[in-house]
């Protein structure tokens, strides 16, 4: 397989068609997902859009009901146990038991991995709990741990193995602003490493911050995935125009071709500045043209900018529903 762009060598997870249906209702409606290895790729798409059953289906945790799954090169299920130890997950919460301790609940998981070396358990508990924060709570009862403590628990049993591509399924959750921060900083550093990371979230700011990649779900559709700086471009960009002389830089504008609007009356800042914008569409008037004209026509321009759309202006428009920007 392979998306056009990415050659299937070069995709750590990839669908083509997925599609999952939980009676007559589909959950995940035939898309076309291309994850690159070695990015840190942001899935996202408000509560109900099919974000985790699509993980689900890629993990072999569920059946698709048609299409097709390849996860790190391997067609998915019938390579499952090739291709899972090579994949770290945390999904839909860690589940622990609550009278054993941290590293107690790490070890018990770990020897259940038949491909962990047990020579090297107890040095790779301590490594995975220190990396997340945890190495002073260790011994400490998992059932006294903070809903954040207990992400961060999710998140070390995930790396308490080498992996290729880690699944991280909301990994902020119930973190305070300093632990969101050092969960940014690990998937960093996981990415640094050559692991590709696909972090499911409903956290704009956090994907904005971590992500090189996004995908936006909406009704069990994907309808949009690329870069970062793909989906921002995508959206309308606005010229702004802070200027004392409205009626002029409304008619320059006019006379550009752009469709110009005054967007705030003079006098709001305590001044006589008033600001005209207008959607600069791509390979209309460049910029400084436009500035060039502005002076040209007398317009005295106070300030100018072009705003680019922002992650959640395109996810509003793409799926018609607000994003939780914060905890």
């Amino acid at each position: 397989m392979g998306d056009g762009r990415h050659p299937a060598a070069e995709l750590a997870i990839e669908t083509r068609g997925l599609t999952k249906r939980f009676g007559h209702q589909t959950a995940v409606n035939s898309i076309d997902l291309a994850v690159p290895r070695g990015s840190v790729f942001g899935f996202l798409g408000p509560n109900g859009s099919g974000k985790t059953t699509t993980i689900r289906v890629a993990l072999g945790l569920a059946a698709a009901t048609s299409g097709q799954v390849s996860v790190l090169g391997q067609e998915m299920p019938r390579r499952l146990k090739d291709v899972l130890p090579h994949v770290g997950a945390l999904v839909e919460g860690p589940g622990f038991y609550p009278f054993l301790s941290g590293a107690a609940n790490l070890h018990r998981l770990d020897s259940a991995d038949r491909y962990a070396p047990s020579a090297t358990r107890r040095a790779r508990v301590r490594e995975a709990l220190d990396r997340v924060g945890l190495g002073h709570a260790a011994g400490k009862k998992v059932g006294a741990y903070s809903l954040g403590m207990k992400q961060r628990l999710g998140l070390a049993n995930a790396l308490l193995m080498p992996r290729e591509l880690l699944v991280l399924d909301e990994p902020t959750n119930g973190l305070d602003p300093l632990g969101t921060r050092e969960v940014r900083n690990l998937v960093r550093s996981l990415a640094a490493e050559g692991t590709t990371v696909f972090v499911s979230s409903h956290l704009l700011a956090e994907v904005e911050q971590m992500c090189t990649h996004v995908a936006v779900m909406s009704v069990g559709r994907l309808v949009a995935q690329g870069t970062l700086d793909d989906l921002r471009r995508a959206g309308e960009a606005r010229v702004r125009v802070r200027t004392p002389d409205i009626a002029g830089a409304l008619r320059v504008l006019a006379a550009l071709g752009l469709v110009p609007e005054q967007t705030e009356p003079p006098g709001r800042a305590g001044d006589d500045d008033g600001v005209v914008s207008a959607p600069l569409a791509p390979g209309s008037t460049a910029p400084e043209a436009i500035v060039a004209a502005l002076v040209a026509g007398d317009v005295r321009v106070r300030a100018f900018s072009v705003d680019r759309a922002s992650l959640e202006d395109r996810f509003v428009a793409l799926t018609g529903e607000g994003f939780d920007i914060a905890q």
